[in-house]
């Protein structure tokens, strides 16, 4: 019964072991970005967040004046 339970033990710590061996092996394949392409892909997305942040009030407001209109026509 102890050598089903250290056969259990030692198959789960080399597995644990080669997980690790592996992710290593991948993170070196990685082509990490350099500072200058991590600002210029920050600048790209906050652009757009503001870009799309005016388009999302602007038919906000649109809407608010349109469903004011309705309202009004029908008070």
């Amino acid at each position: 019964m102890a050598d089903a339970k250290k056969n259990w033990f030692a198959r789960a710590w080399g597995a644990i072991c080669r997980y690790f061996r592996e992710l290593r092996s991948e993170l070196k394949k990685v082509v990490w970005p350099t500072p200058q392409q991590v600002l210029k892909n920050t600048l790209i997305v906050l652009a757009c967040v503001l870009v799309v942040g005016v388009f999302i009030w602007l038919f906000d407001f649109v809407a608010r004046i349109g469903i004011d209109a309705l309202i009004n026509a029908f008070k």
